[in-house]
């Protein structure tokens, strides 16, 4: 295959959450996990001292290339992993973002190596993300389904398709050591359940941008958005949206997903829902909107 430019925690007593972050302003009672008390503690810390007429950080998106390293992800009718794609898109987004000066943008992993899922999520929450974006192109038993599609987070999948999808990227962290594993599924039901309703309204709205985006230059599912409970969606406190660019079960899909020119032009479809969200969110003015 050519390589040009491939490549339970116990849950805590009830406490309370107040503001943890500058651009954050919802306080509740909640069952954390250590995890994510951890997280918040350092969203505020990285916020750090404000000085007035300092400008803020630019916001930060974390890209989440699927799989990799010992997990190869899906692999397609001709033999391209998944794993591959994923990351090659990934960079190639990144550097679009950060083209437009707006933006910090990190990877949840910048070579070929496995991350357990749950890293993932840390690795979003410890830097303060304010979105993110996990890659894949996954693979069906049925070769002739193609088109991408966009998932949010859900206890029950909105089609049987898409809880196939869910195991299949759950199950990644089989690569992992056992210290890695899922959460036990009471600990995850209640995690999910944390998920507060702004952070729920703001992956429903990424992944609303990001299909009319992809719309206009992909093959897309019927229903294109749709949801399930994807693991690395996890995160309480950051908007979170899972991109299938396609299936490499697909032909035409894994062969269209090997070619540099159509991995810009996908990341480049999800760069302009990047900006459309955090334009319509209200985290950059139009004027920063303009600057990019």
């Amino acid at each position: 295959m050519a390589t040009d430019d491939f490549m339970d925690d116990t849950i805590s007593r009830r406490l309370l959450l107040g503001r943890f972050a500058a651009a954050t302003a919802v306080t509740g009672t909640f069952l954390l996990s250590p995890a994510v008390l951890a997280a918040t503690k350092h969203r505020s810390e990285a916020a750090g001292p404000t000085h007035r007429g300092t400008r803020p950080p630019a916001p930060l998106v974390m890209l989440d290339p699927g799989h990799g390293g010992k997990d190869p992800g899906a692999i397609g009718v001709s033999g391209t992993y998944e794993k591959h794609v994923a990351l090659a898109t990934a960079r190639e987004l990144k550097a679009q973002l950060e083209k437009t000066g707006l933006y910090r943008v990190e990877l949840t992993r910048t070579r070929d190596v496995f991350v357990p899922l749950n890293d993932r999520v840390a690795r979003a929450q410890k830097r303060g993300a304010a979105l993110f974006v996990s890659m894949h192109a996954d693979a069906l038993n049925d070769h002739s389904v193609r088109g991408a599609s966009v998932y949010t987070l859900a206890n029950q999948a909105s089609d049987a398709q898409t809880a196939m999808l869910a195991t299949r990227e759950n199950s990644a962290d089989r690569f992992g050591d056992p210290s890695f594993r899922d959460a036990p599924p009471d600990v995850a039901r209640i995690l999910a359940s944390l998920v507060r309703q702004e952070t729920r309204s703001g992956s429903a709205r990424i992944a609303h941008t990001l299909v009319g985006s992809l719309d206009r230059e992909l093959p897309m599912l019927p229903n294109p958005a749709r949801h399930a409970g994807f693991q690395v969606l996890k995160a309480a406190d950051i908007p979170s949206v899972l991109v299938e660019m396609g299936f490499m079960s697909n032909p035409k899909d894994e062969a269209a997903l090997r070619q540099a020119p159509h991995r810009k032009l996908v990341a480049a479809a999800m760069k302009r829902a990047v900006d459309g969200w955090f334009l319509a969110t209200g985290r950059m003015s139009v004027a920063e909107q303009s600057a990019g």
